[in-house]
This record gives structure tokens, C-alpha cells and sequence, in this order.
């Protein structure tokens, strides 16, 4: 609605006492400083990722409890769907405090996220970080008898954490012929066994004398991955003769862009060194690159 029409007689002007009025009104205005800005809004809180939560000492009502004993609560909700198996390697932020208070580790304070494998954790942080999805933050108060167990040296009794899910990278799926070479693997001299998994795009061959970057894993006959470079997000970059000789191998027979899978007869893998994975090992390869 417009008000125009609302103009009582008594309430107009004439044209030159209404002259008069703002010919006044301008002048006043100009002798009047000009009004201070406005100050801004003032910002939002930040939270530190340092500082304890208020509810630190115990879990709150709404936390909500595993059959582990484990209890856990969202803060903030993810923006993912799949949750981290078992085996997976993730990367989080996190801050861990003791029930009074007392910080003891944080990512934050590195100024970097932590990537690990969920095996490699306290079982309780291993069962928490399993319960998130990525851009997830949760908080958990984890019971000591899945933190450190009483460890010397390490923090004592229930710990909390606060966490943030970052990326999650599954394990590589362990080969179905992993125990030992199918029927149409080829092999060699040495004793090497391959299958081609991803015909390459390249044409060149590296020679023993090369530099090459991959991605790989590695298991043992039983199934067990003892290493993987897809698994820690970075391809691995080696000269080729530094390396076990299967490998070296091996690695000579790709090209560019190709996923070759390769039993290694222990004798020209570890053979038999201790404290390095023992028997014939089976490794998916995917060489990325030739350097020179």
C-alpha cells in the first residue's frame, strides 16, 4: 500500500514554505560533521581445536553407546556416504584430551592431517573413525580398556577425542589368485610369473638402468598385504636396479599406463631375509612413469 494519498489540508505545504524548510535543512546538514561509520558485526566465535569440550569428564545424555563400551556423539554432519572398513587408511584431523582437561596430541598443533591405517590405532579410535563419513566431526570417549590399556608412558584412563573424517582410501582388493600363478600367466627363466591386468599406452620399455615411478601393493600367498603405495596416496619412484630382483625384472617387461600382476619366487624377492616377507610375494603393479 502507498501512503500519497494520506494528505490532510492542514498538513500541506505551500511550495514556498516547503522551499524555506529544506533550504534550511541543507544548510544545518552542512555544518554538522559527517556521522562516524557504523562499526561492524562483530565476528563469530572461533572454536579451538585445542581447548577441551565442556563435556570432556563424561559422556553427555545424548552420546550414544556401542556393545564396546565405546560412546561416541556427531557434532557436525558429513558430507559423505560410505563409511571406513576394517583395513582402510584414512586421514583425519583430531585433538585427544584426558578426562580432566588435558590436551596430549593434536593434528592441529602439527599443522597437518594424520593419515593411518585403521589396524595400526587403538581399537577404540579404529571403531569410532568406522562409524563416520567424510567432512564428519564426531567426538569420542573412549574407555581405557580400548585406548592404551594402562601402557606406561601413555595417557591413562577414559581419552576423548575430537575428529574430523578427511578422505578415506579402501584397501586394494586381494587378488583371487593370489596363492599362485593361474593357468595363463606367463612366465620366465628366473622363475617370475605375470599376467597383464591394463594394457599400457606407452612404447618404450624402462631398461635395468631406469628410474620409475609406480603404484603398487603387495601380499603374501596367504592373502596378507604387507605393503601398498596406494594405500599411503603416493606412488613410489625408485631406479629399478635398487630394488628385489623379481622387481627388476618385472618392471622391465611394462610400458607406460600398464597393470601387470607378478608372482615373485621368494628366491628372487626377500630370499629369506629376516624380518622381510617370507616366500613368493604377488604384487599388482601400475608404472606411471619412466623418468630417464
Amino acid at each position: 500500500m502507498t501512503f500519497l494519498h494520506l494528505r490532510p489540508a492542514s498538513l500541506t505545504l505551500c511550495a514556498a514554505t516547503l522551499a524555506a524548510v529544506l533550504g534550511a535543512a541543507a544548510h544545518a546538514g552542512a555544518q554538522q560533521p559527517a556521522s562516524a561509520p557504523q562499526a561492524a558485526a562483530p565476528a563469530a566465535p572461533v572454536v579451538s581445536p585445542y581447548i577441551a569440550p565442556a563435556d570432556v569428564a563424561a559422556p553427555p545424555a545424548d552420546a550414544v553407546k556401542t556393545a564396546s563400551g565405546l560412546y561416541t556423539k556427531v557434532i557436525t554432519p558429513g558430507t559423505g556416504s560410505q563409511r571406513p572398513q576394517a583395513e582402510d587408511y584414512v586421514t583425519v584431523k583430531y585433538t585427544g584430551w584426558t578426562t580432566n582437561g588435558r590436551m596430549f596430541d593434536s593434528s592441529y598443533a602439527r599443522g597437518k592431517d594424520t593419515p593411518f591405517q585403521l589396524t595400526r590405532v587403538m581399537p577404540g579410535l579404529s571403531e569410532a573413525v568406522q562409524l563416520m563419513v567424510v567432512g564428519e566431526k564426531r567426538r569420542a570417549w573412549i574407555p581405557e580398556a580400548l585406548a592404551y590399556k594402562g601402557r606406561d608412558g601413555k595417557p591413562q584412563g577414559m581419552l576423548v577425542f575430537d575428529l574430523v573424517l578427511v578422505d578415506v582410501t579402501a584397501m586394494p582388493t586381494t587378488p583371487a589368485d593370489v596363492a599362485k600363478p593361474p593357468a595363463d600367466a606367463q612366465k620366465t627363466k628366473s622363475g617370475l610369473a605375470y599376467k597383464v591386468l591394463q594394457t599400457g599406452t606407452g612404447t618404450a620399455h624402462p631398461k635395468r638402468s631406469s628410474k620409475v615411478t609406480v603404484h603398487y601393493s603387495g601380499w603374501t600367498t596367504d592373502g596378507k598385504m604387507f605393503d601398498s603405495s596406494v594405500m599411503r596416496g603416493q606412488p613410489a619412484t625408485f631406479p629399478l636396479d635398487q630394488v628385489i630382483p623379481g622387481w627388476t625384472e618385472g618392471v622391465q617387461l611394462m610400458v607406460e599406463g600398464e597393470k601387470t600382476r607378478f608372482w615373485i619366487p621368494q628366491r628372487i624377492a626377500y630370499d629369506g631375509q629376516v624380518g622381510m616377507p617370507m616366500g613368493m610375494l604377488v604384487f599388482d603393479v601400475e608404472l606411471i612413469a619412466i623418468e630417464k
